[in-house]
């Protein structure tokens, strides 16, 4: 979407970038991360650069690569993907009236590129689809401001990681920043009662099922803090908020 000059000669566009800046280090350093793991792992410099351009979600990703190597089954590799990233499902059900005037090209680009930190950025400065052109116009180029650095980030640093990866030793403890990196972005995405509950039973729950072979544990702890949370969310009082 960057490359449609309506959108990136947009001020909303260059609010968009600022406004995601504070968080591309931290993007980048998961990015760097994740292109050294997946090296690391035994890949093919091909097959991580042709995983790092498709799939672009750093979570499935980490998530896959212990599968892949272990040689688990496709539909395991396949539906831990899924698992790790069902919440887009609902990122596109809330910006499906923001986007739906578009045409579907423009629907897949911004599918593809809209992140986690690029929803949250969007939903808190509009709460509600906009009524004129303008107003359309401003929103769609302020999501494809935050999506291009987001995407620029993640990219640049990934595809680093990989070229760099044989030289970096695996005595600099790159998996453990890995952890830190990812337990970085579940805290501030910790905003709410009901996220503090769902990573908290989540967490009980991998460690819990951790003899699962075939890291199925992963599987295990998401649908059991997706079920406990939607029986939590239906028993709770109209009204209350998380």
């Amino acid at each position: 979407m960057f490359f449609l000059p309506h959108l990136y000669r947009h001020p909303a566009f260059r609010e968009g970038m600022r406004d995601v800046s504070p968080q591309s280090p931290g993007i980048a350093a998961w990015g760097l991360m994740t292109g050294v793991a997946m090296v690391k792992s035994g890949m093919s410099v091909f097959e991580a650069v042709a995983m790092t351009l498709t799939v672009f979600a750093g979570s499935s990703q980490l998530a896959a690569i212990p599968l892949i190597v272990a040689g688990a089954p496709a539909w395991v590799i396949l539906a831990t993907g899924f698992c790790v990233n069902l919440r887009f499902v609902v990122f596109s059900l809330h910006l499906r009236p923001f986007l739906m005037h578009l045409p579907l090209w423009q629907r897949l680009v911004h599918g593809y590129m809209t992140a986690d930190i690029s929803y949250v950025l969007f939903t808190r400065k509009y709460h509600q689809p906009g009524h004129t052109l303008a107003e359309k116009l401003e929103q769609e180029a302020y999501l494809a401001g935050n999506d291009f650095l987001n995407w620029l980030s993640w990219m640049g640093a990934s595809l680093i990681g990989i070229a760099l990866a044989n030289m970096i030793p695996t005595a600099w403890g790159l998996g453990f920043a890995g952890i830190l990196c990812l337990l970085g972005v579940q805290c501030s995405l910790a905003s709410s009662r009901m996220r503090i509950l769902s990573a908290a039973v989540a967490g009980a729950a991998a460690v819990v099922a951790y003899a699962l072979p075939l890291k199925l544990n992963i599987v295990f702890a998401i649908a059991v803090a997706v079920i406990l949370c939607l029986t939590v969310e239906r028993l709770r009082p109209q009204g209350k908020t998380a």
